[in-house]
């Protein structure tokens, strides 16, 4: 079953996320080196496909990442609050000599790709091949798409070529599970019926805590989110 260029995922009313259009779901794991940064994706199990499924957004259900109703035990409260502007509205431009780093720091899933070799932000400043080459690698790893490299010269967005499909994230170094990886230019729709602006990377809160839902804010570190609870 090939995924659907109509696939869509919809948030409910203090419900779970309805994913349409076939969209496959893997494990998607973040591979830190021996200095504990970030540095590349493994994925593992994938879930066997169904044209329509729901996955749990408050994170209490006991068949992660499946729904399971818990929500309405849980008396979860899924109020929207990401502000509905464009991404180059709200980011802001980090200038190098050769590349363009745009970052809208409110996207933040702290999946800490940015982090290595002193820290994309500083890197983006730096002239060199090499200095080019990191902050770009960095940027497209970015599972958020808090991050987008721009080439100065040509403006180019340096992209990642990802398939229609969703992440579900792990982060063992941390000792704890992420958000939803929306991958490849999937719509996500409100529960009011707004459609948030199309991008080819986006994460969405499972832990049920974010300040900036349907948006992942970091807060499943904080909180020590796992799937097994």
């Amino acid at each position: 079953m090939e995924a659907s260029e109509d696939g869509k995922i919809k948030v409910t009313v203090n419900g779970p996320y309805l994913v349409s259009g076939a969209l496959p779901l893997a494990r998607q794991t973040i591979v830190a080196d021996d200095d504990g940064e970030s540095v590349a994706w493994s994925e593992g199990e994938r879930y066997h496909q169904h044209p329509h499924y729901a996955l749990c957004r408050c994170g209490a259900s006991h068949t992660k990442p499946f729904c399971d109703g818990s929500h309405m035990s849980a008396a979860f409260d899924g109020t929207e609050t990401a502000v509905r502007a464009p991404y180059d509205e709200l980011a802001e431009d980090i200038v190098g000599p050769d590349l363009i780093l745009r970052d809208e720091v409110v996207l933040c899933a702290d999946a800490r790709f940015c982090h290595r070799a002193g820290g994309a932000w500083n890197l983006v400043k730096q002239e060199g091949e090499e200095a080019v080459e990191t902050v770009r690698a960095e940027a497209e790893l970015c599972p958020s798409g808090r991050y987008t490299a721009i080439d100065r010269e040509t403006g180019e967005r340096h992209e990642p070529d990802l398939p229609l499909s969703v992440g579900i994230v792990a982060d063992p170094h941390e000792g704890v599970a992420g958000p939803l990886w929306v991958r490849g230019g999937v719509p996500v729709e409100s529960a009011d019926g707004h459609v948030y602006e199309v991008r080819n990377r986006v994460t969405l809160c499972r832990c049920g805590g974010s300040s900036n839902k349907p948006f992942c804010d970091g807060t499943h570190l904080e909180a020590g989110f796992h799937d097994d609870e």
